[in-house]
């Protein structure tokens, strides 16, 4: 027994194979509609204007401190995930977290994104010391750098000072009002022939659902996410399932959570949830 299980499909209808397949080519020519409008909504993504990245920031990394541009290693495309931890939390956010078991494997095979001149990172604000502790926890083999210390994720929208969380005017996927601490969210940057580095993309919330795998392949099954029961109200480390998809037992090497609030799941605010 899963430890998320809203119960077996009841009264579903069922028909004979002809009166499937009809459905079946009906659905298929709204999917393919929507496949069309997809593949247009990604060109006008490629054609957003640009802004220039004037600020300089440095990351610590794994092999020593780097800036924004040796994130690059060499290609034109940066992609990054834009990790929820903060500074004082001992571990990395847990929805988060269900989105690097996806795209971990960028990590393990980088060769298919590289490629295509594109490199991936995660940043946090977390010290390296704890990222590295966490993702050794978990597993994990993309490369994941702390800005600790600098302005980047303020400045990018995916962390807020307390100020703005009290006054509630942090300006989170594109819109201002209710924020918590941190918040999750993936950018795009380009670096051109003479070095200079663009601001290409950004989003947030329900924008970063094509990262993750799991959801990816739940919408393809009959009773789908089956989150009526909150937004991922299901979702555990995956050092905390046992092998039949139960919570795990509660474990006395497993690092202590820092006592700060729960962050919002990515994609649970109900009013983003369209974003």
């Amino acid at each position: 027994m899963p430890s998320y299980d809203s119960g077996p499909i009841r009264n579903h209808p069922v028909v004979s194979h002809d009166k499937w397949l009809e459905a079946r080519v009906e659905l298929l020519a709204r999917e393919k509609e929507f496949s069309r409008a997809r593949d247009e909504l990604n060109r006008q993504r490629r054609e957003l204007p640009w802004e220039r990245v004037e600020k300089t920031y440095l990351f610590e990394a794994p092999n020593g401190r780097e800036s924004l541009g040796d994130l690059f290693e060499g290609r034109r495309q940066l992609v990054m995930y834009h990790f929820m931890f903060a500074p004082e939390w001992n571990e990395g956010c847990k929805h988060c977290s269900f989105w690097a078991d996806s795209f971990d494997a960028v990590g393990v095979h980088p060769e298919h994104l590289e490629h295509r001149d594109t490199t991936f990172v995660a940043i946090s604000r977390a010290p390296l010391a704890k990222i590295e502790a966490f993702k050794k926890r978990m597993g994990w083999s993309f490369k994941w750098v702390s800005s600790y210390g600098n302005d980047f994720n303020f400045d990018y929208f995916v962390s807020f000072r307390p100020e703005q969380v009290k006054s509630k005017s942090g300006f989170y996927n594109y819109r201002k009002g209710n924020v918590d601490p941190e918040r999750e969210g993936a950018s795009a940057f380009y670096k051109d022939e003479n070095g200079a580095i663009f601001h290409t993309y950004s989003t947030f919330a329900r924008g970063i659902d094509l990262l993750n795998t799991t959801y990816n392949m739940l919408d393809l099954t009959a009773k789908g996410r089956d989150e009526e029961g909150g937004p991922q109200a299901w979702v555990r480390y995956h050092d905390q399932y046992d092998e039949g998809g139960r919570k795990a037992a509660p474990s006395a090497v497993r690092p202590e959570k820092a006592e700060v609030p729960s962050p919002t799941p990515p994609t649970a605010d109900p009013s983003l949830r369209s974003g």
